[in-house]
């Protein structure tokens, strides 16, 4: 881990609602978080979380917002979009989501979707 992870705990990144911002959004925590061994899934985690709020909520064409927050055990990464009605599916062994990834890359109970039609955050937390 390089010395800008230890110094730096926090980020906090808002973004256009559009296509090519979603890496930029990932490109921004990739930097945050150069040489720490979680860089590359939290990348991953942020790339389909951003994705979802351009896509799938009211941020489309509007911004989303990016957080991450390190500390010595844990790193937790928020989206936070503006909400819109969201109809979750159902997991498909055969074809797997966005968020089977997130599932798959932060474990059960360290993921989650909170809020409604005007506020959506959806936050993953990694641990080691």
């Amino acid at each position: 881990m390089t010395s800008t992870a230890h110094a730096t705990t926090g980020y906090t990144g808002v973004f256009s609602g559009r296509p090519d911002q979603v890496s930029r959004a990932r490109h921004a925590v990739t930097r945050h978080l150069a040489g720490h061994p979680a860089a590359d899934n939290a990348a991953l985690i942020v790339s389909e979380l951003a994705a979802n709020a351009v896509l799938h909520s009211l941020s489309a064409g509007q911004f989303f917002t990016v957080r991450v927050q390190l500390s010595e055990a844990s790193l937790r990464l928020e989206v936070e979009d503006l909400g819109g009605p969201w109809n979750p599916q159902s997991p498909d062994p055969d074809r797997p989501h966005g968020l089977d990834i997130i599932a798959a890359l932060a474990g059960p109970g360290n993921w989650g979707t909170k809020g409604d039609s005007i506020s959506r955050i959806t936050w993953a937390t990694l641990t080691w």
